[in-house]
């Protein structure tokens, strides 16, 4: 067991089974990029400031560049005994260049160097996650561009209930996805401020220069306050929420495709590459990637709940306690961007089947609203509109047929207002193409909604 840099307070080694439980090694590792990054901006500014020589410094920066080097390529492996990957991190230097490593850690604590490390870690991630979502959306616009006058009912309720166009129904999910976008940028500006030199919770009596530290690594500021500079994982939260609800807006289209994908509907069949058999039933092609992602949601819920309970009831400044952000915010994001990558491609290569979206769509009075439209265009009063209407489809139940096939003089029976016109009104694309509104489901209006769209990629 490699030895603890508190150890001079001690006079006993740690029990092994108690090394394994502190440890974090094995979650924290990925963050040694950000920890070295981290680091090397922590020792030139230990310099300029006089603090350290610059002959010190420089000698640092060299050992902390061959460490990161060594990790990239491999020929440095990890120390699972090690306390956690700062700690690997400062006695691999020490190693390499002896007493002089052990000045990096002059005017900081593991408790603002962590704090750091996880703010660039997941500034990095936020940066993955936008970039898929991005791919995610060219790909619904693709889909959407191709199918925005391919006509299928609309549903309220899961009851079939006005005429839309497919690429409209796709448009819907972009904007989800654009305001995800959204959400992962605030999250990413508000995390972008630097904890170091916050040391353990009060900060330091060195003359060291905070800003030129968050200035080395790209970010927006300093962390005003001390206390919460070591204690704040508002970020984390933060972060995990929007993968929580990018989450839930997968598992909504994760939900559509498969209904699409049933016997029931066959609106869309999914690609053989994206699809499963069964072990015993040999008919079956289950769209369990979309399933998986539904499923998947409710671990990254969990790991939200995780993150908000630890936090809930800890005094300040650094407990413990928060050593477990990291499992449940890197679990969150890795799932997450795992689910984005592989949904992408299912979408794009899902073949739509038109002709049943259209027929759906012909049945189950999905131009009613149209003929109480029509009605009130004509002046009838609104709600007596929607009443003949609602009595014409009761009408059509009773004999079996549907709006379309009714002569004049079965509507004039319910209305002297009905002329030939009525059919016009009535016809299925003129339904849907007649509704050119802002954000409707007309051709035009979803060529409008791609365009916005893109502009805001």
């Amino acid at each position: 067991m490699s030895e603890k840099m508190w150890a001079g307070r001690f006079k006993k080694q740690l029990d092994s089974d108690v090394n394994d439980f502190n440890s974090s090694i094995r979650v924290d590792c990925r963050m040694y990029r950000s920890d070295i990054g981290g680091s090397i901006a922590h020792a030139a500014m230990l310099a300029k400031q006089g603090i350290i020589g610059k002959d010190d410094a420089e000698k640092i920066i060299e050992g902390l560049t061959s460490i990161l080097s060594d990790l990239d390529s491999g020929a440095l492996q990890f120390d699972m005994t090690a306390e956690d990957i700062h700690m690997f991190v400062e006695a691999e230097l020490t190693k390499r260049i002896g007493d002089t490593g052990k000045k990096l850690h002059t005017a900081r604590s593991r408790n603002d160097q962590v704090a750091l490390d996880i703010r660039l870690h997941l500034r990095d991630e936020a940066d993955e996650v936008i970039t898929l979502l991005k791919e995610l959306i060219k790909v619904i616009i693709t889909k959407a561009e191709q199918y925005k006058a391919s006509v299928m009912p609309g549903y309220t309720h899961l009851q079939r209930a006005q005429p839309i166009t497919f690429g409209h129904h796709l448009m819907a999910y972009a904007q989800m996805f654009l305001r995800d976008i959204g959400r992962m940028e605030d999250a990413k500006a508000r995390m972008n401020f630097s904890p170091l030199g916050s040391c353990a919770l009060a900060g330091t009596t060195y003359p060291t220069d905070r800003m030129a530290v968050a200035n080395a690594l790209n970010m927006s500021g300093i962390c005003e306050n001390s206390l919460d500079g070591v204690s704040d994982r508002d970020f984390a939260v933060e972060l995990a929420n929007a993968a929580a609800l990018i989450m839930m807006h997968l598992s909504r289209f994760s939900e559509e495709i498969i209904l699409w994908s049933s016997w029931e509907f066959k609106f869309i069949e999914l690609d053989d590459a994206y699809s499963t058999g069964s072990s015993i039933m040999p008919q079956k092609k289950n769209p369990d990637i979309a399933e998986l992602v539904r499923g998947k949601t409710g671990r990254v819920y969990g790991n939200l709940v995780t993150l908000l309970t630890m936090l809930k009831g800890l005094p300040l400044a650094y407990n413990k306690d928060m050593q477990e952000d990291k499992e449940a915010i890197f679990d969150s994001l890795d799932t997450l961007k795992q689910c984005i990558s592989i949904f992408a491609p299912m979408l794009d290569t899902m073949t739509v089947i038109e002709k049943n979206m259209l027929e759906a769509a012909a049945k189950g009075f999905i131009n009613a609203t149209d003929v109480a439209d029509y009605l009130t265009k004509k002046g009838v009063p609104f709600r007596t509109a929607y009443k003949i209407s609602g009595t014409l489809v009761a009408y059509c139940i009773d004999n079996n047929t549907v709006l379309e096939k009714l002569s004049l003089a079965e509507f004039k029976q319910y209305s002297d207002v009905f002329e030939d016109d009525i059919y016009d009104a009535i016809n299925l694309e003129n339904c849907t193409f007649r509704r050119n509104s802002q954000g409707g489901t007309a051709v035009e209006s979803v060529e409008a909604q791609i365009k916005s769209v893109k502009e805001k990629l």
